[in-house]
């Protein structure tokens, strides 16, 4: 089957007797995409994802795959990986041992077991490590061979649960340029858990945010990161300024006196609450700055890859950040003048 209902997750709850879980969750995944789901830590990503694998059982709401209700299904038959965020490794079986473990399971005979895994390993770029074990291993070597280990078996999904949380940003960046392109390659349909919105705009085909066990909003990368639709999602992905509005006709007025002309249908029958800016739609000029700008107090300075972040204070309190390029940037305590790219606006509700 393909279409958009390869893995679907329907009205799916479970809660816990202290608090959290997921209440009433919907989502579909098309055949051959990575699907991810970004929130912070207790929202309820990693207890969807162990729905999704049959390691907890819904209070409410089921899955399928590939047609198939697989709610009741157990976990060994759906036919489905997954990678932690520790990497679960026999200490004492060699690498080959690890990756082939669950064909072994499987009763998969000894020749055709050791191609697949061979091809495994080969596909994360350890076939010369098939001998050694984990402890011989870096923390980013054994986390390839948790993932060769996952893939080894074909699974219909694969899910991941933050598996680049624990190593280095080095490794984490070469990582999760290799994990896409196997996906790419093998064509295999992922879940991908992650508090880390870079992560998410790396490997996701489409993004489903969450907050307090339910989905805020689902798009692709372009439309979660460039134009959110909700406050939420603006303000958790922290890429641009989320600025109070309020309606007043056809027209939306900023906290310090600025109009935004909004467009018609701006909020989709919702009202629009705020506003995401981006950093680098706001221009800044020392002093006064041009004519009709406002003007602010620099309160913080950081150097960024690409430009240099300022937290500019304008008089009623309000607080936005701008980013110039290298070399015109402002002393903290300095005063700018500030000008503001409302055509650029993004209308959020929340």
């Amino acid at each position: 089957m393909t279409g958009t209902d390869y893995l679907t997750v329907s009205g799916v709850s479970k809660q816990y007797p202290g608090g959290g879980g997921v209440d009433g969750i919907d989502l579909t995944l098309p055949r051959g995409e990575m699907l991810v789901l970004l929130g912070p830590s207790g929202c309820g990503k990693t207890t969807l994802l162990r729905v999704i694998a049959g390691l907890l059982a819904p209070d409410a709401g089921g899955v399928r795959l590939d047609g198939r209700d697989i709610t009741g299904v157990p976990t060994h038959r759906r036919n489905i990986s997954m990678v932690f965020q520790t990497w679960a490794l026999f200490p004492t079986m060699s690498v080959r041992d690890n990756v082939g473990f669950g064909l072994r399971m499987r009763g998969v005979p000894r020749g055709q077991r050791r191609q697949r895994v061979d091809e495994a390993l080969a596909l994360v770029g350890l076939a010369d490590f098939a001998d050694r074990r984990p402890r011989q291993l870096s923390g980013g070597q054994q986390q390839r061979v948790a993932l060769a280990r996952a893939i080894v078996t074909q699974p219909a999904v694969l899910l991941l649960d933050e598996p680049l949380s624990s190593l280095d940003h080095r490794i984490r960046v070469q990582l999760r340029g290799q994990l896409k392109r196997l996906q790419r390659e093998l064509g295999l349909t992922g879940v991908y858990v992650t508090h880390d919105h870079t992560e998410a705009l790396a490997l996701g085909d489409r993004i489903a945010v969450i907050d307090a066990g339910k989905v805020v909003e689902t798009g692709t990368p372009v439309d979660v990161f460039n134009r959110p639709r909700r406050r939420y999602t603006a303000e958790f992905l922290a890429l641009a300024n989320v600025i109070p509005v309020t309606p007043d006709g056809s027209e939306l007025r900023t906290p310090f006196g600025d109009v935004i002309e909004a467009e018609p249908g701006a909020g989709g029958g919702a009202p629009v609450v705020a506003v995401a800016l981006r950093p680098d739609a706001i221009r800044m000029a020392p002093g006064t700055g041009a004519p009709g700008s406002h003007t602010g107090v620099v309160r913080a300075v950081e150097y960024q890859p690409g430009g240099v972040l300022h937290e500019v204070q304008l008089p009623d309190g309000t607080s936005v950040q701008v980013v110039v390029a290298p070399g015109e940037g402002a002393a903290v305590g300095s005063e700018v003048g500030l000008a503001f790219e409302w055509k650029k606006a993004v209308p959020l509700i929340d």
